[in-house]
């Protein structure tokens, strides 16, 4: 599993239609998480009135035709009536978001603080601002239904949409926080109270079947939804409605709202994993980290002997780190100096081609264990690197590769060096037309380099032997697939 951050302009697993807005898909991009058994929230529903019984409890699906008696007499057009079908959802889904969120204090926040499962303070940095959405909402919901008329239909809403979605703007607290979040419930997860407690709201007919992190992130889900809902109800509308300047008017306030709070988020995910980097030496600190305010991806994968490393695409710089614990918290020990992204050098391996390191294990391998590598390099003077990197499947290994090439087109020009990438990772100089990719003799040097690596450390510890790290990492490649975001 991997994190699409802020800069990519790749969708991983969401929860959402990929028919969304780009701004929409990029705070899905921005805070997505692993959930090993997340449902798509915000999935379409099944309209069917007749869906089978279920242990669970499940939402009654809801049609505007279906809750409010429709006379054939007033003839509504086909067009009117879906126009209201969409007014309608607007309106539900403030209503079963409420619900979510008053459910997320009652049965998790509040019984954990009472039982003393978690403490006030951890309590304030899962939940963040949650409470102070609640109102927000219940003020859409109110005013949705006050123009409401006695047989259900809505006349205008576009007035009250402009005036209430600059309110959105007090979201970007919520979702700057869900990175620190995340990271603090599944550490106190390894707690076994914790996990008795989410487990047994888990098993409860009042959770849907979801965890508590899938109800922390259905504000997120709602944020990204309304340029959708106001685009269906927009072009239900009849060009000669009044409401359809006010929901154009509308829809540029939400997409506004949608790229600056991305761009809040993004920044501070980047700011959350760059303080929770550890350097064994000065000599590993980089300018380049600090300057970043975007990390593009990130993730795990591996070398060619199996080792797990956590890999960092920064906007300018390719950082390579071990997992290890550190005063209780899971932080980021760099591996190696980090890689330039100008200076990178980037080769797409076809399957079989790596060497795995270590002849029992090498002659035990199965054909999973060599495939989907590619390979990252580095030479500066007397300074080289050589990583050979596995991602889990086809598609992650793709979406790197993706991923590494749009970062490094993205300083070539910014340095007015643009080339071009050839279908095999390599970067083409457009004057010259020659590859900048090592020759064969080079790259069977990488091989070697790759092969002989022992990136055996002790994930666990902090204070690894620097002279150790020196030995080890001048052929060390490794790295493990990137996992959302958000």
């Amino acid at each position: 599993m991997w994190f699409w951050s802020t800069a990519t302009s790749l969708l991983w697993q969401s929860p959402i239609s990929a028919q969304w807005d780009p701004e929409a898909q990029a705070v899905l991009r921005s805070i997505s998480f692993r959930s090993e058994s997340r449902p798509d929230i915000l999935a379409p529903r099944p309209w069917s009135r007749n869906a089978a019984p279920s242990s669970t409890k499940r939402r009654d699906s809801k049609l505007w035709s279906e809750t409010f008696d429709v006379c054939v007499n007033q003839m509504l057009t086909s067009k009117e009536i879906k126009r209201q079908e969409a007014i309608f959802e607007l309106s539900q889904g403030e209503e079963d978001l409420i619900e979510d969120l008053k459910l997320a204090k009652k049965a998790y926040h509040d019984p954990m603080l009472k039982l003393s499962i978690m403490t006030e303070q951890e309590l304030n940095q899962i939940f963040g601002t949650l409470d102070s959405l609640i109102p927000l909402h219940e003020e859409l919901l109110s005013q949705l239904r006050d123009v409401r008329k006695p047989d259900g239909s809505t006349e205008h809403v576009g007035p009250i949409l402009v005036g209430w979605l600059p309110c959105l703007s007090s979201y970007d607290s919520y979702c700057s926080n869900q990175v620190a979040a995340k990271a603090l419930l599944d550490h106190k997860k390894q707690d076994h109270r914790v996990q008795d407690f989410l487990q047994r709201c888990l098993e409860s007919p009042f959770s849907r079947k979801l965890d508590l992190w899938n109800f922390l992130d259905i504000p997120r889900s709602r944020l990204v939804k309304y340029p959708l809902l106001l685009r269906e109800i927009l072009r239900h509308t009849p060009n000669d409605n009044p409401d359809q300047q006010h929901l154009e008017e509308a829809i540029n306030i939400i997409q506004g709202i949608v790229a600056e709070i991305n761009t809040k988020t993004g920044e501070s995910e980047c700011r959350y994993y760059k303080e929770r980097l550890l350097y064994l030496e000065e000599g590993q600190k980089d300018s380049l980290i600090d300057s970043s305010r975007v990390l593009c991806c990130h993730g795990e994968l591996k070398n060619n002997r199996g080792v797990k490393l956590h890999v960092f695409l920064f906007q300018e710089v390719l950082v390579i780190t071990r997992a290890v614990t550190h005063n209780e918290q899971l932080c980021y020990q760099l591996y190696r100096q980090p890689i330039p992204v100008k200076d990178l050098l980037l080769e797409d391996l076809q399957d079989g081609e790596v060497r795995l390191g270590g002849s029992l294990r090498g002659a035990f391998s199965n054909n999973e264990r060599i495939k989907n590598f590619f390979r990252v390099s580095f030479k500066n003077g007397s300074q080289s690197q050589t990583h050979s990197l596995q991602a889990n499947d086809t598609f992650n290994k793709q979406q790197w590769l993706n991923c590494i090439r749009q970062a490094k087109e993205t300083v070539l020009c910014a340095a007015g060096q643009a080339g071009v990438l050839d279908s095999e990772g390599s970067f083409l100089n457009p004057t010259t037309g020659s590859r900048e990719l090592q020759g064969e003799t080079k790259l069977e040097q990488m091989d070697q380099s790759d092969s002989e690596s022992d990136c055996s450390m002790d994930t666990s510890e902090v204070s690894l032997d620097c002279e150790h790290m020196e030995q080890t990492d001048s052929s060390c490649g490794n790295s493990r697939h990137g996992e959302s975001n958000v």
